[in-house]
């Protein structure tokens, strides 16, 4: 049976009766044009030559425990081995009060930025906690909450140390046993930049007669060598250039602190800290520094405040990302965080207590 004009036109009105306000903003948008409907919109703009021009070969529909069966049997085809690449990667047991509560809790893993402080206390006081563990273990006083992954860490703290250099300097040195992805990431980073990249030995380079503003070595190194930099800190100063530490962060409960022999910047990843290795990421990444660089630090700074009744309240102190500024100021246009993975690593440290 064909519908009549009427029938069509009171199930229109009926739909428009029960239409959400967003779906009333879209009706009253296809109105104005003059279109039916979403499809017929996108069938006149979309350029026919670009245009598929058949349906989509899409299976059946599935309900969700069906759905949910058939990924669970297909995870099962993977083989999970050992890995001995290292290079920063290491397996860990996630315990299984944070993989509940955690990692697979919604109220957690579906964060992102928290922009409206007051709905989010609880994630905000989450990366104070991953903030203070970073400083305490890396013994440099203010850290951010979370960077992507390692090797975009070392290219946040090159730009990070050429925004701090003085006298126009453009070389950036790094250690030839930094983990070899760090190496690879902060060279693509420098070739847009014009900053020359030196690969070599911290201990015999000269950096003063090279015009270095930044010195990275990996701690240990990726190799597995633990090295004493105190060193290569002070000629790196003598030179006017910063000392940027790579570390490896469990590494760092026994090993001294970057900021105790000298580094001015520290990186690494989070991983270690009951995050799984997840066929190779994400992983939280971590930056600290000392207060003096705190304006040109990338990424996202959680504080603390009092509101009017004089209770403390946590807040986003620094956000100087291209989201929040003129593209031109910001510190970072990619300096995106892993909240999830952060929170993670921080209640890790929590669990195992001081």
């Amino acid at each position: 049976m064909t519908p009549t004009t009427d029938l069509l036109a009171e199930r229109d009105t009926f739909a428009r009766r029960h239409l959400g306000p967003r779906e009333h903003e879209i009706a009253d948008m296809l109105a104005t044009l003059g279109h039916g409907s979403l499809d017929e919109l996108c069938a006149h703009v979309v350029p026919k030559s670009i245009q598929l021009g058949r349906a989509l070969e899409l299976p059946a529909a599935r309900s969700e425990s069906r759905a949910l069966a058939d990924l669970r049997a297909m995870a099962q085809k993977n083989e999970v081995f050992r890995s001995f690449i290292g290079m920063g990667y290491s397996g860990c047991l996630t315990p299984g009060v944070i993989l509940r509560n955690v990692l697979e809790n919604p109220g957690w893993y579906t964060q992102y930025t928290p922009y409206q402080a007051e709905i989010a206390q609880g994630r905000m006081e989450a990366l104070i906690n991953f903030q203070t563990m970073i400083a305490d273990l890396t013994a440099l006083p203010l850290a951010n909450a979370s960077l992507l992954d390692e090797g975009t860490a070392v290219a946040e703290a090159m730009h990070m140390c050429q925004q701090a250099s003085k006298g126009g300097k453009n070389t950036f040195f790094l250690a030839a046993d930094l983990h070899p992805q760090s190496i690879a990431v902060v060279k693509t980073r420098a070739l847009p930049l014009g900053i020359d990249v030196v690969v070599g030995d911290p201990f015999s380079a000269d950096f003063a007669a090279k015009d270095v503003f930044g010195v990275v070595v990996q701690y240990p190194t990726t190799d597995g060598r633990v090295e004493d930099y105190a060193a290569v800190g002070q000629k790196a100063h003598a030179a006017g250039a910063l000392f940027v530490v790579a570390a490896d962060l469990l590494a760092l409960t026994v090993l001294k602190a970057p900021g105790e022999f000298g580094a001015d910047v520290c990186v690494g990843s989070a991983q270690r800290f009951g995050v799984p290795m997840g066929f190779g990421g994400p992983h939280a990444a971590f930056m600290s520094t000392k207060d003096e660089y705190k304006r040109i630090m990338p990424g996202r700074l959680i504080g603390v405040s009092k509101d009017v009744h004089g209770r403390p309240g946590y807040r986003l102190s620094l956000q100087t990302r291209e989201q929040h500024i003129r593209r031109d100021k910001a510190t970072s246009n990619i300096c995106t965080a892993q909240v999830l993975l952060a929170v993670m690593a921080s209640m890790y440290a929590v669990y195992h207590g001081p």
